[in-house]
């Protein structure tokens, strides 16, 4: 009953006619205390309705089992496979995870941050929001001694264990494959430069366009946010400046989608008059219509290898600074006239 007052150690100890002390010892089986207390103990425990407070046991014993992870959606393909294989690695430790969504937004985001560290997080995980910029709460966090380790979306800095996939190499082949086959007119909607994917994954797709000897023209390139509104807006824009191009490079799965909204209003077909290839996808992008190219991030693989991490700086197994990038692989949507002439 939630009216119902808490039995504690102190109304056992009332009871029985002996220290605080002497109860939490004989709770936890310590050898300071005899198998005729611990048993009178446990029964009065029991009969009183004691239940124990693990956070408080933890927390004296300097660890509480918890890990914090900010994430900045979970509707998304990616973040719901990391963030799946995060809770099952943690789990195999005996960690619990404590979920918070930034919904992309800085200041939500230092909020939770200063939540999770009231919480007494053994240690965070972290993919950043689109937006963050100042990262003074992070310093703060490691200035502490709090091991953290960022995933997907990371900084760029040295002093930070990171988990991400290999940006640059996944967009640059993303794009290889289509000038390869003869596509010329490749454009990017991309996502905010102060971004490592969004600055590494227009990396990739520069190199690629210089190495096949492609101009990039004025207007084949809009950055923004990785939702799929940022899509079809970008889209859209990019059609008003100089049509449709051959084929389109998107920094996100979701943004591709709203690309394929904005063809849909356009009347044109996706991919007999664009082709479109994202980084990331789903596991429904084979059933999709259109069906797009992509490249497939080990989502599920970057989650565990960050846990796996972070458990081991928690426990003091390895120091922080640690930078580890996975390899993306290209899924091909289906092919057209233009592909099948390259064969």
């Amino acid at each position: 009953m939630s009216g119902q007052k808490r039995i504690t150690l102190n109304d056992i100890a009332v009871r029985l006619g002996i220290s605080k002390v002497a109860v939490s010892k004989a709770l936890r089986d310590h050898p300071d205390i005899s198998a005729a207390t611990r048993t009178r103990v446990k029964k009065t425990a029991e009969s009183l309705g004691y239940v124990p407070n693990y956070m408080a046991r933890n927390l004296s014993a300097r660890k509480t089992l918890t890990i914090g992870l900010v994430v900045p959606k979970i509707a998304h393909h990616f973040f719901a496979q990391a963030i799946e294989a995060i809770y099952e690695t943690a789990e195999e430790s005996d960690y619990e995870i404590i979920l918070t969504v930034s919904r992309e937004d800085e200041s939500r985001e230092r909020r939770q941050i200063k939540t999770l560290l009231s919480m007494r997080v053994d240690g965070l995980l972290v993919s950043l929001a689109q937006n963050t910029r100042r990262m003074e709460v992070f310093k703060e966090v490691r200035d502490h001694g709090l091991p953290l380790v960022f995933f997907d979306r990371v900084p760029e800095d040295p002093g930070y264990s990171c988990v991400t996939t290999d940006d640059r190499q996944g967009a640059f082949e993303a794009v290889a494959w289509f000038a390869s086959r003869g596509y010329r007119k490749i454009a990017h909607i991309g996502g905010f430069p102060h971004t490592s994917i969004g600055r590494k994954r227009a990396w990739g797709y520069r190199r690629a366009m210089e190495q096949f000897g492609h101009d990039i023209p004025s207007g084949f390139i809009v950055e923004g946010g990785f939702s799929e509104e940022d899509g079809y807006r970008g889209l859209m824009k990019i059609y008003d400046r100089v049509g449709l191009p051959e084929v389109l490079f998107t920094v996100t799965f979701p943004v591709a989608l709203g690309a394929v909204r904005a063809m849909r209003e356009l009347g044109k077909s996706v991919p007999d008059d664009m082709q479109i290839v994202s980084f990331g996808g789903s596991a429904y992008s084979r059933y999709m219509k259109p069906a797009i190219s992509y490249i497939d991030q080990p989502a599920r693989e970057i989650g565990s290898a960050a846990t796996r991490m972070l458990l081991e700086e928690i426990e003091g197994r390895k120091k922080s600074g640690r930078f580890i990038e996975l390899p993306g692989t290209m899924v091909p949507g289906p092919a057209t006239g233009k592909d099948l002439e390259s064969e």
